[in-house]
């Protein structure tokens, strides 16, 4: 059974400077099988506007899947590389992901997913990034 959630989704870059980046959004919750999965519609203020993003959440991996006016598909497992293309109205990246820490705390009223990674862009150096999904469920 589908719920509505809260999404938070928060990204920093530790060894930077840099502002956290977050967005909260009303979304989808529901599980199918042994994965949970969110969705929601990307915004103006993530700059990803027309974009639906899909989160498919496994006990041991996460998956994160855009689709619409920016799209890719990211897979993280912990120690795990992943070299993903990600396409937007500006162009499309190569990047190259390293998970270094993967934590999944979910269940069927949300929860919390917690990731660390390096994330390489066309040969550039190394950034550290932590993202935090927190989901809300709320109850009609």
């Amino acid at each position: 059974m589908k719920k509505k959630a809260i999404v938070s989704v928060i990204s920093r870059q530790p060894s930077t400077d840099d502002k956290d980046i977050e967005v909260v959004t009303p979304g989808e919750f529901y599980k199918k099988d042994d994965c949970y999965y969110v969705v929601y519609k990307e915004t103006e203020i993530s700059g990803m506007e027309g974009t639906t993003t899909t989160l498919k959440i496994y006990p041991d991996s996460f998956t994160l899947i855009r689709m619409g006016t920016t799209s890719t598909k990211m897979e993280f497992e912990q120690n795990g590389e992943d070299v993903v293309l990600y396409n937007t109205p500006y162009g499309v990246m190569e990047l190259k992901i390293k998970t270094k820490d993967l934590k999944v705390n979910v269940n069927d009223d949300g929860g919390d997913v917690l990731i660390n990674y390096n994330m390489i862009i066309s040969g550039q150096k190394p950034q550290n990034t932590e993202l935090k999904v927190n989901i809300k469920t709320q109850y009609n």
